[in-house]
């Protein structure tokens, strides 16, 4: 059976699309967030998506198969929040390990039932990726105006948080782990942090392979925290991730000089996935599918890419598009790299 690795090498791999968009099409209540489990929890808990993965899986496993179908080869666990910093705004600190179990679960269902559909597809080729997200507090910027020094959480509450995080999606059957929309590279050092401390903590569980993607978040091409993206990679290299790549913020036209330039000083692979355009004066993203696709395609034909997919706003039909666009095209070459010695 062919690993992750194997596949990168032969073709370019398809991530699924946004998570949050396929929820809001289903228009839930709040009673349908609270479900029987927490009918009398005492703040309203409508719109933490993440919850579903207990409360409504049937939901979750639902929008991971549309995007198994539409051609993703890695579906993300419905994560982006369960860290006990992230569900304190619903009170539910509490429940971050098991929402991260019960994510992984959701997922790993889906694909196994997409299997049992499609019994001629290849065995073992479809993956999932721990999604932990970039926080609601961040380490480098202060939240107070009138005090730069003030910091809403320490490096140490950060990276406890994500040690849980980690252990969830880990307990719960991951493929891969996927550090993502960095906005905060000292975050996500954080997020490396604990990965790498939980492995050595339990050195009979099989490392994963980490994924990291981080944002930028405007034209100047720094994240939000200030970096330029050569200096976002030089910051997490010693991660070494299996791939770094960019996702949210932009859309797939504003995104492409950002995902040159990386694919040019990247030594491992490069994914991208950009959001369907720039959101309009409503907060909402038009780009149509078949725009997003002949996007990733020119990059794909132009050598920038390994993994391709969706951010905020993609549907499976944008995942649908894109894979088609880019199956027969030949992936990124990884460059090889000079040794250096001290």
């Amino acid at each position: 059976m062919k690993t992750i690795q194997d596949c990168l090498k032969e073709r370019i791999l398809v991530i699924d699309g946004a998570m949050g968009t396929m929820i809001q099409r289903h228009k839930l209540s709040e009673a349908d967030y609270r479900g029987e489990r927490f009918k009398d929890w005492p703040t309203d808990v409508k719109g933490n998506n993440d919850l579903l993965n207990i409360t409504r899986p049937d939901i979750i496993i639902g929008i991971h198969k549309q995007y198994l179908e539409a051609g993703a080869d890695i579906i993300e666990t419905n994560t982006f929040s369960s860290t006990v910093i992230a569900m304190a705004d619903y009170d539910m600190q509490s429940l971050a390990y098991e929402l991260n179990v019960a994510a992984a679960r959701c997922a790993r269902k889906a694909i196994e039932e997409y299997y049992a559909a499609h019994p001629e597809a290849a065995p073992g080729e479809k993956w999932v990726a721990g999604a932990i997200g970039p926080l609601n507090k961040t380490l480098s910027l202060s939240p107070d105006v009138n005090n730069p020094g003030f910091r809403a959480v320490t490096f140490d509450e950060v990276v406890d948080a994500y040690y849980e995080q980690v252990k969830g999606l880990v307990d719960g059957g991951a493929d891969t782990l996927l550090v993502e929309t960095i906005f905060d590279t000292l975050n996500a050092k954080g997020a490396i942090f604990a990965i790498k401390k939980y492995y050595r903590e339990h050195p009979d569980k099989k490392q994963l392979p980490v994924m990291i993607s981080g944002t930028i978040t405007d034209a100047s091409g720094r994240t939000l925290s200030g970096q330029t993206l050569e200096a976002f990679y030089t910051s997490v290299m010693h991660a070494k991730p299996l791939s770094i790549g960019l996702n949210c913020a932009l859309g797939a036209k504003e995104m492409r000089p950002h995902i040159e330039e990386l694919s040019q000083i990247a030594g491992c692979y490069v994914s991208a996935y950009p959001n369907a355009g720039l959101p309009n004066a409503m907060g909402e993203y038009d780009e149509h599918p078949e725009d997003t696709g002949h996007y990733l395609e020119e990059w794909a034909s132009e050598g920038f890419v390994n993994i391709v997919g969706g951010c905020c706003g993609t549907t499976p039909d944008h995942i649908r598009h894109i894979a088609e666009h880019v199956k027969t095209i030949q992936p990124r070459v990884l460059p090889v790299l000079e040794k250096t010695f001290a």
